[in-house]
C-alpha cells in the first residue's frame, strides 16, 4: 500500500460553492489534475453545466469553475490506498485537509457538494464533528467515478444540476 497525497484546492476569494471528492485516483495523480480518468464523468458533467467544450484544456475548465464561483478540493490530504477505489483506502491512515483554515479564508461558501459517499462520510466523521459550519448546507451527489456504473450519465447529470440552483 502506498501513501498518496491530494492536490491544492482550486479556488479563489469569490467561491460560493465547494465540491469535495475523497482523494485523487491513480490517473489523476499521474498527471497532476483533478478527475483525469478518461471515464470519470466529472468534467463532462461540469462542461454540460457550465456550457464549455468538454475537450477544452484543463486550465480552461479550471477558469470556468472559478468564473462560476465553484471551488474544488478533496476531503483527504493523504492516506494509504491500494488502487484507485475509495474502498482501497486504509481507514487508519487518513489525514484530512485543513478545512478550518479553508472556511475562514472562504467565508462566501454557503454550499458544499460531495462527489460520492466516501467524501461525505469522511467529511462528516473527521471534519463536521469538530467544526462549526452551521451556516453551510451539505449535499451528497452521485459519484462521477466510473466505478459508480449503476447510475447512468443522464441521471448523474440531472442530480448534479443542483449545484447551479440558487
Amino acid at each position: 500500500m502506498t501513501f498518496i497525497y491530494s492536490f491544492e484546492p482550486i479556488e479563489d476569494e469569490h467561491a460560493e460553492i465547494l465540491i469535495l471528492g475523497s482523494i485523487p485516483g491513480q490517473a489523476s495523480l499521474a498527471v497532476g489534475q483533478y478527475y483525469a480518468h478518461n471515464r470519470n464523468a466529472f468534467w463532462l458533467i461540469i462542461s454540460n453545466l457550465l456550457q464549455i467544450d468538454p475537450a477544452a484544456p484543463y486550465e480552461t475548465k479550471i477558469q470556468a469553475l472559478k468564473s462560476a464561483r465553484i471551488a474544488l478540493w478533496d476531503v483527504l490530504q493523504s492516506c494509504k490506498r491500494t488502487g484507485s477505489l475509495d474502498s482501497g483506502i486504509e481507514t487508519n491512515t487518513l489525514i484530512t485537509n485543513d478545512f478550518r483554515t479553508f472556511f475562514q479564508e472562504h467565508k462566501k461558501i454557503k454550499q458544499v457538494f460531495f462527489n460520492g459517499a466516501k467524501a461525505e462520510s469522511c467529511f462528516k466523521r473527521h471534519i463536521l464533528r469538530h467544526t462549526n459550519l452551521d451556516f453551510i448546507s451539505f449535499t451528497r451527489l452521485p459519484s462521477t467515478s466510473p466505478a459508480n456504473a449503476t447510475i447512468s450519465f443522464t441521471h448523474k447529470l440531472a442530480a448534479w444540476r443542483l449545484i447551479l440552483d440558487d
